[in-house]
């Protein structure tokens, strides 16, 4: 028995096997039965062969496209897929620790990984870039076979407590509390954001506890007492018994399907929720939980393994017009490409999926020419997208976005671009529908200006993840500073407002997207400042349906027009969680 101490956050008591979260590589840790061994490492081998595939697909094209010495950078990861140093070893992993492949993939990559630090040659050392490669494709394939996060909670035995280095507000209102009874992590506070969501949530909730993610096993018996702070691993017989007596039930842990179609606050506001996807095949998840549309599609992730010039108009049509159809008829919105040249220049990393799955030391910088700057500096890359989006819309209800805008001009730029592209299909006989064209603000000159730029679009979107990075300077990958990136801020709050009423002025509509939709605590106030439509990840739909339920839009106003007047992101949280509580005991009463 190991005892534990850390800061209760969140009163009650949770008991379970622990699932262990590490969140920097995004990656879940859990015990697997000894049934389910061959499970996982049928599900390994798939994402191998499914691995082998793409990487043979890719070499063909890019050798077709740019010929075979660039071609001949893949055989270097072809060659990892068939080597035991990571699947191997990460076969060894699942069969000798019964843990879930993902992990093991993480594990064997991490053990490699070393190895490679140790070599002094350029060449071998660089080679570590492919590892990485390799490991974040068998990832991705994994996940593709094994569903969300919610999905793969659905192979635990067993309700869990939750073990992790870090949670966001976003990934805690993902999380199926039907299977998760209360959580502890190595990073946090009282004022963590996270812990204020937690007692909003009713969640037993231990934070600051330094390493306790690596201290717990996948599997181990835990006790969490949000109470007293602390945490109990391995604990006897006897003090299991007593802690299952005083085990608390969240508040969320029993609930009903929600329905999907027309949502309003509880005072009669319409909300619109959608949901953020990456492929056509995460329609079903979106609808499922709720969506009313896709409020943004990453369409850079069709580049997986090849820069966008290798993306035919006809691919990408065939891929939009799939989208468009499986919607049947609920708005779906699409994000031109969103990508940099530091990632294009570097072949062997999906530039896509580069943010995503690889470590920080292999990410490319979000400053330079990306988004819509990149589609201007390549107007025949982008009009071949424009020309197959345009044709999809012929389909069903399809909305254009503009990524990474920070000027009217290249509003005005990319909407030439885009009528030379209509000019074009139109000469080839192609009828092309009127299509809404909007732009994501995400950076602090698009906010400033929106009154001008609601002149120029259809509709706003505003990408709250860049928004906050770029208004307080913050590198949320960069340890030292992560700690400074608050949605709460007052600077991000003002901006929030003044873009909202720029919308509002014109007549077009605004929603928000990112981490801040997803959070519910962040949720109330946004409907607070006047903010009626949002868009989010699938897996945060059914908590967000729930809270718009339970919140007044005219209490959240009232509580959003003092929040606009506080100084300090403490003060502001200190404010929001006393009124929340405050409505909560009132709405009970």
């Amino acid at each position: 028995m190991e005892r534990l101490t850390g800061i209760g956050v969140s009163p009650g008591v949770a008991v379970g096997p622990a699932l262990v979260a590490i969140q920097r590589t995004q990656v879940l840790r859990f015990p697997v039965g000894p049934d389910g061994v061959a499970r996982e490492l049928s599900a390994l081998e798939r994402a191998r062969q499914r691995s082998h595939s793409q990487l043979e697909q890719i070499r063909r094209r890019i050798a077709a496209a740019r010929g075979a010495d660039l071609a001949a950078i893949f055989d270097a990861q072809l060659l990892m897929l068939d080597d035991p140093i990571l699947v191997g070893r990460a076969a060894a992993v699942v069969r000798n620790e019964r843990v879930n492949a993902e992990w093991a993939v993480q594990r064997a990559l991490d053990e490699a990984a070393a190895v490679f630090d140790d070599i002094d040659d350029p060449y071998l050392h660089e080679r570590k870039g492919d590892l990485h490669d390799v490991a974040g494709r068998l990832r991705m394939n994994l996940r593709e076979d094994k569903g969300g996060a919610r999905d793969r909670l659905q192979d635990l035995d067993a309700p869990c407590v939750l073990i992790a280095d870090e949670l966001t507000p976003s990934v805690v209102a993902q999380l199926d509390w039907t299977r998760i009874k209360g959580f502890a992590t190595d990073a946090g506070s009282r004022t963590y954001h996270t812990a204020i969501l937690a007692r909003s949530l009713g969640v037993p909730a231990v934070v600051g506890l330094h390493d306790v993610s690596r201290r717990v096993p996948p599997g181990a018996s835990v006790i969490i007492d949000g109470e007293t702070g602390d945490v109990v691993i391995d604990p006897t017989p006897a003090l299991w018994q007593e802690a299952e007596g005083r085990a608390t039930v969240s508040r969320f842990a029993i609930v009903a399907p929600e329905e999907s179609g027309p949502l309003q606050t509880m005072d009669g506001h319409p909300i619109v929720l959608h949901a953020n996807i990456e492929r056509s095949d995460d329609v079903p998840s979106a609808l499922g939980a709720g969506a009313q549309g896709i409020g943004l599609y990453r369409s850079e992730f069709m580049l997986v393994g090849g820069p966008p010039d290798m993306a035919a108009e006809d691919e990408q049509y065939h891929v939009y017009r799939q989208l468009v159809e499986r919607m049947e008829g609920r708005p779906v919105t699409i994000r031109t490409f969103d990508v940099d040249e530091r990632q294009l220049a570097r072949p062997l990393v999906d530039a896509a999926l580069d943010a995503r799955w690889f470590p920080e030391p292999q990410r490319s910088g979000h400053a330079g020419l990306r988004g819509v700057r990149f589609g201007l500096a390549q107007p025949r890359i982008f009009k071949t997208q424009l020309r197959a989006l345009l044709r999809a819309a012929a389909h069903g209800p399809l909305r254009i976005m503009f990524p990474f805008v920070s000027s009217v001009q290249e509003v005005r730029d990319a909407r030439t671009l885009l009528l030379e592209a209509r000019q074009e299909l139109t000469s080839r006989g192609i009828a092309v529908p009127e299509v809404p064209v909007g732009i994501m603000i995400e950076v602090p000159s698009a906010a400033f200006t929106a009154s001008l730029l609601a002149r120029e679009a259809d509709f706003f979107t505003i990408g709250t993840n860049d928004l906050i990075q770029y208004t307080l300077a913050v590198d949320r990958t960069d340890d030292r500073v992560s700690n400074r990136y608050e949605p709460l801020h007052p600077a991000v709050l003002r901006l929030l407002r003044q873009v909202r009423r720029a919308a509002t002025h014109e007549g077009i509509p605004v929603s928000v997207c990112g981490e801040m939709a997803s959070d519910p605590l962040l949720l109330k106030l946004l409907i607070g400042c006047g903010l009626r439509e949002f868009s989010m990840t699938p897996g945060a739909i059914p908590m967000a349906r729930r809270v718009v339920r339970e919140t007044s839009a005219r209490q959240m106003v009232r509580v959003a027009t003092r929040v606009l007047t506080l100084g300090t992101v403490e003060e502001i949280e200190r404010y929001l969680e006393d009124e929340i509580a405050k409505n909560e005991v009132g709405s009970e009463g």
